[in-house]
């Protein structure tokens, strides 16, 4: 399961430390018109003209919506929504260019179908995964959602999407121009007009009172929901393995219905409310008369559980799909069943369109198939048909035999291609590099600073690959990966994002001192934040803020920023110049999630940003590092080692004590060290006993080992002196080029101080 995105800030007065929230970015693929990941809802909206264009809206395992245009033998992609931070698990169309979404998120939103993208709100009121949505289809103000939570809520959306009347208090919150928002014309304290925050609109709207119905009774998850047409009648399903049926206008339970003997996964009520359709895990479709609270017939017909129903306008013929990748269509008074398709993914949702009906599955693309749901016996006639049974081991024993019925399609009719989503990642050694494998077994090397692949290697043995990319380098971890949704999810957490240095030489950046150290995930922020910054400056001027400060000074009350809690990057360019290494494509921008103080997680692309986020909206840490230059003090950046003469060498002890430098130090600069020791006789007793490889400091330090390449006057550069002094760790002499850190992961393998040891090269 995904790890929540949101998490509590961190005050200075707090009793104990609470986990910071994190920043993530999701690299996107080359075509960001297509899904990434499996579809697991959609919906269809028939337009009422004849000059008008249908639509499909797809839901997606990769966090975003998706419409479509569709003609009679094409789809072409028309707008992506994208808000979710998790999965989105159901979508329904209702009144008012209103779509509904859920998420695993926990949240459900609506959106201005019409819009090229604008969540209209957000609400928080489920404390766990949203699974399913109802809407009913002639009382189009009337949508239900019910998730993991066991909680089942009945919206009215007029009421729910209502213009906001705001407390000073709340309008104060709206001025902050914040991320996933609507354009309005209200004035702000003289501001420009503003864009209303959807986390401060949640706030205010549950403020201003509105709070959706609640069907309680539910005592464990919620998977399925089906209203009637006028939302007189609502019906849910999940784990208990009970129908349960509700009046949405009270919340209050009518009656419970017992048959199926495994969690239930779809319903479907009749435009009347009288007959109710149940697709269960048990393999079995049950249809249910609400009149008599009973089980008037069960059909047989899958091999596995039931995912997905759909039936025609009358209600005589059901079309279902779940586990066995199979499509069936069912006379519900004949018990005539035909396989109509075979997909090569589990079934998720059915959509029917015209004469097709539309097939969401696991896999990132979305099938249409012929149906005929306006005259289903044209399907029969082709033949193959089979009388479904009332037991559930039935069908299971037919398949058994192998007397498996032959599918009347063998190909789609149109399909809506997706992009192959990853299923499987490592991280190099570097730290920059993740390797991945995708759906199709295409094996691919990304770059985590640019969010690019950098090589695409095809179908190849990825354990191989690995062995091949294999590098003996040790920098330490600092971020995390996961492909939940279908691409890289990049997760940055403080302070253990900071904790990651490399020299500039090591990144080939041109214009800048070999020598200075590059944190890598101030760099990669500073990427990622570019556009955001560039229209920040845009709007404010060269300050941070319209008041010069980010922080307000009731933040700043709670969270005394002071020299001994940051570190000033000093390496860092106040211009905030973003290197190569670490540019963004803004062809094809990464999204980030993330959270500030206010309100929950959002989720936006980098160059949608308005450049107007503040703290409300980025966790404090971020706007930090980006603006300030100031990252959190970071732990386990120095090696401690002694260095003494190889055993039986005739050179002199140059130290008896403890050496400390940076872990990125490279063995060459010890070599230096001891050569400059030698060479220039620099009294051995001059120096306190723990030392630190480190320019610029006071005290008796070593400036050439982690300063400027050139050494002491007197010695040649590094690139054309040849070394007199080889070191060693454990008996191996050490490449001249490997760090600290890389010598004690590798060579030296103890918890103990390292220890290495010099000589004079052979020949010398």
């Amino acid at each position: 399961m995904m790890q929540r995105v949101g998490s509590a800030g961190n005050t200075s007065n707090s009793l104990r430390p609470r986990k910071e929230k994190k920043l993530t970015y999701v690299l996107n693929g080359a075509d960001d018109t297509k899904h990434c990941a499996g579809i697991n809802c959609l919906s269809l909206l028939n337009s009422l003209r004849q000059d008008e264009c249908d639509y499909l809206f797809t839901g997606s395992r990769d966090g975003t919506l998706k419409r479509w245009a569709l003609a009679e033998d094409a789809a072409a992609w028309s707008a992506t929504f994208e808000s979710h931070v998790d999965w989105v698990n159901d979508a329904v169309l209702a009144g008012g260019n209103t779509l509904v979404s859920c998420s695993s998120d926990t949240t459900v939103k609506a959106w201005n179908f019409l819009s090229d993208g604008t969540c209209t709100r957000t609400f928080r009121q489920h404390s766990d995964y949203v699974t399913c949505l109802a809407a009913a289809e002639k009382n189009s103000n009337i949508v239900a959602s019910g998730g993991l939570g066991g909680e089942v809520f009945i919206w009215d959306l007029e009421a729910a999407l209502a213009p906001l009347s705001k407390s000073n208090d709340a309008a104060e919150d709206e001025c902050s121009n914040s991320v996933n928002s609507l354009e309005s014309s209200l004035p702000c304290n003289g501001l420009q007009p503003i864009k209303l925050s959807i986390n401060s609109s949640q706030n205010a709207t549950q403020s201003q009172g509105y709070v959706p119905i609640a069907a309680k009774g539910h005592k464990e998850s919620v998977y399925a929901l089906a209203a009637n047409d006028q939302g007189t009648l609502l019906v849910s399903g999940g784990t208990e393995k009970v129908v349960r049926v509700w009046d949405p206008r009270t919340g209050c339970k009518t009656m419970k219905l017992k048959g199926h003997t495994d969690n239930i996964r779809a319903l479907l009520l009749d435009s009347t409310g009288r007959f109710c359709l149940s697709g269960s895990s048990d393999s079995m479709i049950r249809l249910w008369d609400l009149g008599q609270q009973r089980c008037v017939h069960s059909y047989a017909v899958h091999t596995d559980s039931i995912w997905a129903l759909a039936s025609n306008p009358t209600f005589s013929h059901v079309y279902s799909g779940g586990r066995d990748l199979s499509l069936y269509l069912t006379d519900l008074s004949t018990r005539e069943s035909v396989l109509l398709c075979t997909e090569e993914h589990p079934i998720l949702q059915l959509g029917l369109h015209d004469d097709g009906v539309w097939v969401a599955t696991s896999d990132s693309s979305v099938h249409r198939w012929p149906a005929e749901p306006h005259n289903p016996l044209k399907v029969f006639q082709k033949g193959g048909s089979f009388l479904a049974g009332n037991l559930s081991f039935s069908r299971a024993r037919v398949s058994l035999e192998g007397s498996t019925p032959v599918p009347v399609y063998r190909e789609p009719s149109l399909s809506i291609p997706g992009i192959p989503g990853i299923v499987q990642h490592e991280i190099l050694n570097n730290k920059r590099h993740v390797l991945t494998k995708d759906t199709t077994g295409s094996v691919k090397l990304w770059e985590i600073t640019r969010g690019v692949v950098i090589e695409n290697y095809g179908e190849v043995s990825f354990e191989q690959k690995k062995e091949d990319l294999f590098e003996m380098v040790s920098i330490p971890s600092w971020y995390s990966v996961d492909s939940r949704l279908g691409s890289l999810s990049v997760h940055l957490e403080t302070p253990q994002c900071f904790s990651a240095e490399m020299y500039s030489a090591d990144l080939n950046i041109a214009g800048k001192p070999e020598e200075d150290k590059v944190n890598l995930a101030h760099e990669t922020l500073k990427g990622l934040l570019a556009c955001w910054l560039t229209k920040r400056k845009q709007r404010f001027g060269s300050q941070a803020s319209p008041n010069g400060g980010i922080l307000s000074g009731k933040d700043m009350s709670t969270r005394t920023i002071s020299l001994s809690r940051v570190d000033v990057d000093g390496n860092a360019e106040n211009d905030s110049t973003v290197h190569p290494p670490f540019e963004f494509s803004a062809a094809s921008p990464p999204p980030v999630i993330t959270e500030g103080s206010h309100g929950g997680p959002w989720r936006k692309k980098i160059t949608e940003l308005y450049g107007t986020e503040d703290e409300k909206d980025f966790p404090w840490w971020v706007l930090d590092c980006v603006l300030y230059n100031r990252l959190p003090p970071r732990e386990n950046t120095k090696c401690s080692f002694y260095l003494h003469p190889c055993e039986g060498s005739t050179l002199q002890i140059i130290k008896q004590g403890k050496l400390s430098a940076p872990r990125i130090l490279r063995i060459h600069k010890v070599v230096n060290y001891v050569i400059e020791k030698m060479v220039l006789d620099k009294p051995a007793d001059s120096m306190n006993v723990d030392e630190t490889f480190a320019p610029g400091m006071s005290g008796d330090q070593i400036p050439p080992l982690d300063g400027d390449t050139s050494l002491l006057p007197g010695l040649k550069p590094r690139q054309n002196l040849k070394p007199s002094i080889e070191i060693l760790c454990n008996n191996q002499v050490l490449p001249p080029d490997m760090s600290l850190a890389t010598v004690r992961a590798y060579v030296w393998k103890k918890p103990e101080d390292l220890v290495l040891n010099y000589r004079m090269l052979q020949g010398w």
